[in-house]
């Protein structure tokens, strides 16, 4: 008896007109269980990882398929190794008074996805942080996919270990002091190769 292929999945690009089946019957599409599930953009789990695809988009990492568990959220063609953080001061349910700003850099142990292994080590394995703030902050117009109502800030990793090595989240003040770039979604690529590569 052959063994079953336990390999990974080769994940690949899907389309909202799939079809949902059941005894051979279409039930539904792709298009409507996203419409359905992910439609709510301002939530924190939805907004992260649109704010992944934002970073991905401007680093030209976004043609394949997001990776759910890896030790970096978006691996670059450079070999560029950047982790995402997002933020907002509005949230999708009802609020006394705007979110404070904070960002979750805690080390951690993790999978990767490109060598397969799971590490116990603990520590950060970018090469840069990108802290994505949605920073609009009038519930009646916020658009998340209105790129002119976000603010992105970029620092290398580095300045996080030797400066906050074991520290798990940081406030949006405590970043300025670390003078992060800070750049609309225009400049966000030429802004995160510059942090990567070290240029001013």
């Amino acid at each position: 008896m052959t063994a079953p292929d336990l390999g990974p999945l080769d994940i690949t690009r899907r389309s909202a007109g799939e079809s949902i089946r059941a005894n051979g019957e279409t039930v539904g599409t792709l298009g409507e269980f996203w419409r359905w599930s992910c439609s709510d953009l301002a939530n924190n789990t939805m907004r992260g990882i649109l704010a992944e695809y934002f970073v991905a988009t401007a680093l030209g990492a976004e043609t394949g398929t997001r990776t759910e568990w890896d030790t970096v959220d978006i691996r670059t063609p450079e070999g560029w190794r950047v982790e995402v953080k997002s933020a907002a001061y509005l949230q999708s349910w009802g609020q006394e008074r705007l979110s404070e700003i904070s960002f979750s850099i805690a080390p951690a142990s993790g999978w990767d996805n490109q060598t397969g292994k799971s590490s116990a080590e603990v520590l950060r394995r970018s090469d840069v942080y990108v802290f994505c703030l949605l920073h609009h902050q009038r519930k009646q117009t916020l658009d998340p996919l209105d790129l002119d109502q976000w603010t992105f800030y970029v620092l290398p990793t580095r300045v996080l270990d030797e400066q906050r090595p074991s520290q798990k989240t940081i406030r949006l003040s405590s970043l300025k002091r670390f003078d992060p770039a800070e750049t609309d979604f225009t400049g966000l690529q030429k802004t995160i190769a510059a942090c990567v590569e070290g240029t001013p």
